[in-house]
């Protein structure tokens, strides 16, 4: 910061992530602004002005005023480090600014009390939310805690076997006392009882003890929400949703066709699929389970796909360093979740989204952070009309339906079966069906259609194999 934009700084006045104080401030006073800053998104200190208006006083001693600012610092708990003060001269004034960074490691306290931000003041952090923010930054961890009211019962030991028998780093060949390695199980009392992250994993119905821990993926007919949806609810443990939540984006991403090189014919996710699963698996695995009051939601629009998780970013991990750094909020269920083979998606980070979505040339992900939670898009469109090209060489293009079919929602498969009965066809076959989504399974054609019939968009001719279907007249 130079002398020049120092003004306009102050001008901003005081706030969440700016604070001053004047040359005469007590360490105290220093110290209570660092750690309710070091608490929060971070800001900048400002010694040498002085009251709600800003009176611009400056600082006489600078080597004084800078020795107390990192006096404050250090006897902060633990000791918070942060960047030299730098001295700023503004005409013949000399000021004292201070830089917390966002993303702090640790959670800070002065005397004892744990303090953040409210606007202009410092305020103490509840129980709840001290207990959120330890959490968030590796002090405390739900995924470790005993389930209240939770017995070895509640586990399915079928699949803990099942695990167990699949590591062949760990010489214990007993589940339980593999489950207590990992962290998935933990002593209390002379007794061995499940920790969050074994009810998550391994337990016969999660969702009892931990509410919200599901994913609530929906399709919407437009670029935002409406009324015209499609949608499930993704429980069970934490690796079967993640096995539900990769068949919901097949079954839901458009697919489009193209020409290779070879001249053979390519087809393709409107999304590389990698990156989608990618950003559900992290999702599953850092997402904050002790708020309960919410979801995963994996939302997939006409023009792009979002999963939103609870919580914020975990650690020092900030919008700023996303690509680059790396902190996990529940190592016991990434650990586990790497051990169950799906460390492939795990290893590859931000980044190797961001590659992904560049080998399509498709624009960057976005990246939002909330006080309620994260969001990660990725923007795609495709038109039925790339999607059916290839099978109705000579047709007339087919109209884009954009999700929506005379105010039904319609899936992308029964789109692609409406195009093709609209694009010189009268009618259509589960074999006309499964021919232009030949990875789809037999039996989930036969629900598109048959569920094209139930919303009274198409008619079902003849019985067995000669049956077919065609469009209802209106």
């Amino acid at each position: 910061m130079s002398g020049e934009d120092f003004p306009d700084l102050i001008k901003q006045g005081r706030h969440e992530r700016l604070d001053w104080l004047g040359e005469s401030a007590a360490v105290e006073s220093i110290a209570t602004i660092l750690v309710a800053m070091a608490n929060g998104q971070g800001g900048t200190f400002v010694m040498g002005v002085a009251g709600t208006v800003a009176t611009q006083t400056g600082v006489r001693d600078v080597e004084a005023a800078v020795d107390r600012v990192l006096q404050a610092a250090l006897t902060v708990e633990p000791a918070l480090i942060i960047p030299l003060p730098r001295v700023v001269r503004t005409q013949e004034r000399a000021f004292i600014v201070a830089h917390v960074p966002a993303g702090m490691p640790h959670v800070y306290a002065y005397e004892g009390r744990y303090l953040h931000r409210q606007g202009s003041e410092n305020a103490a952090l509840k129980p709840r939310d001290l207990r959120r923010l330890m959490m968030e930054r590796g002090e405390a961890s739900f995924e470790t805690e005993i389930v209240r009211g939770a017995s070895n019962d509640d586990l399915d030991w079928d699949k803990a076997k099942a695990y167990a028998a699949t590591l062949s780093g760990i010489s214990d060949t007993q589940v339980e006392r593999v489950l207590l390695k990992r962290g998935c199980l933990a002593q209390q009392d002379n007794r061995i009882r499940p920790t969050h992250a074994g009810i998550l994993l391994f337990g016969k119905d999660p969702q009892r003890f931990v509410r919200g821990a599901e994913i609530v993926a929906a399709r919407f007919a437009g670029e935002t929400m409406g009324d015209s949806f499609e949608r499930q609810d993704i429980v069970g443990t934490l690796p079967d949703q993640l096995r539900r939540a990769e068949t919901f984006l097949r079954d839901h991403l458009r697919k489009q066709s193209q020409l290779g090189r070879s001249m053979a014919r390519d087809e393709q996710f409107e999304l590389p699929l990698e990156a989608a699963r990618e950003l559900v698996v992290n999702a599953v695995a850092h997402r904050d389970y002790s708020i309960t009051g919410d979801s995963i939601h994996l939302n997939i629009y006409q023009n792009r796909m979002e999963v939103v998780s609870p919580g914020g970013l975990p650690g020092p991990v900030t919008l700023d360093n996303i690509r680059r750094e790396r902190f996990s909020r529940n190592p016991v269920i990434v650990q586990v979740l790497s051990d169950m083979g799906f460390i492939e998606r795990l290893g590859y980070g931000v980044d190797r989204v961001i590659a992904l979505m560049e080998q399509r040339k498709l624009r960057e992900p976005e990246f939002e952070e909330s006080s309620g939670g994260f969001r990660v898009s990725l923007y795609s469109r495709v038109s039925v009309t790339a999607l059916l090209a290839p099978h109705t060489a000579g047709a007339a293009p087919a109209s884009e339906l954009k999700g929506e079919f005379r105010g039904v929602a319609v899936n992308p498969r029964q789109e692609g079966a409406l195009a093709f009965v609209q694009t010189g066809n009268s009618r259509i076959t589960n074999s006309d069906l499964q021919a232009l989504f030949p990875d789809v399974h037999p039996e989930t054609i036969r629900r598109d259609l048959s569920d094209l019939v139930t919303k009274g968009v198409l008619r079902k001719m003849g019985e067995k194999r000669g049956s077919y279907y065609v469009l209802v007249d209106v």
